[in-house]
C-alpha cells in the first residue's frame, strides 16, 4: 500500500523531480506566473502555498527552510518582506491554474499557474495604481444665469437718439455739397451775346 508518499512521480527520480520543482518554484515567484503542464502545475501547487506558508511564519528557522528551496537570497528577503501584508486574509489557496490548451508537438494539456495577488505586488500593476490615484473631486459645473438683464430707461433712449441725430447730421451736409460738386455747370450762349450786339446797332441806326 501506497501511505504517506504524497506527490507525484513524473516518471523522474527523486533528485531530478526535486530540482526540477525548486527551480519551478523559484520561476513561479520570481516572474509571479509561469505556463507548463496541467500534470506539473498541480504539483507545484503545493510547493507554492508550503513556501508562503513558511515566509509568513516569519522567523529564524522558516526562513532557512525556504533558502534550501528557493537558492536566491534577494528573492527570499523580497518574499519574507511582503508575504505577510500581501498574504494576511488567506489562509491558503495562494496561486490559480487556468488552462491554456494542448502544446504543439506533443499535444500535452497546458496551463498557466500564477500567484493570485501578483498585480498588486508589482510597483505600476493595476491595484498599485488604484491605491496610489488620489480620489479626484467632480469639476463644478457651471449653472445658467436666471437673471434677465433690465429694460433701457426713458433718458437713456432719449440720449441715445440725440447720439444718432448728431452722427447723421454730418453726413447729410457731405452729401448735398457732394451733390452740388457733381451738378454740372451753365456753359455761356453764344447765340444770344450775338443777337443783343445786333439789337445794340439797330438802336443806334434808328437813332
Amino acid at each position: 500500500m501506497r501511505h504517506r508518499k504524497s506527490g507525484l512521480k513524473i516518471g523522474r527520480t527523486a533528485s531530478h523531480r526535486q530540482s526540477m520543482f525548486k527551480n519551478m518554484v523559484t520561476s513561479l515567484f520570481k516572474h509571479d506566473r509561469i505556463r507548463t503542464t496541467d500534470v506539473k502545475a498541480k504539483e507545484l501547487r503545493r510547493w507554492a502555498d508550503h513556501v508562503i506558508t513558511l515566509a509568513k511564519r516569519g522567523d529564524l528557522h522558516a526562513r532557512r527552510q525556504v533558502m534550501a528551496i528557493i537558492r536566491d537570497k534577494n528573492l527570499v528577503h523580497q518574499l519574507f518582506e511582503n508575504a505577510s501584508e500581501r498574504y494576511s486574509s488567506r489562509s491558503g489557496g495562494y496561486t490559480r491554474i487556468m488552462k491554456v490548451g494542448r502544446r504543439a508537438g506533443d499535444a500535452a494539456p497546458i496551463s498557466l499557474i500564477e500567484l493570485i495577488d501578483h498585480g498588486s505586488a508589482k510597483e505600476g500593476g493595476p491595484a498599485a495604481k488604484k491605491k496610489q490615484a488620489p480620489a479626484q473631486a467632480p469639476a463644478p459645473t457651471a449653472e445658467p444665469s436666471t437673471a434677465t438683464s433690465a429694460p433701457p430707461s426713458g433718458e437713456q433712449l432719449k440720449n441715445a437718439t440725440e447720439e444718432t441725430q448728431a452722427a447723421a447730421a454730418p453726413e447729410k451736409s457731405e452729401t448735398t455739397s457732394a451733390v452740388s460738386d457733381s451738378e454740372p455747370k451753365e456753359i455761356p450762349d453764344g447765340d444770344k451775346d450775338d443777337q443783343s450786339s445786333h439789337e445794340s446797332k439797330d438802336d443806334k441806326k434808328s437813332e
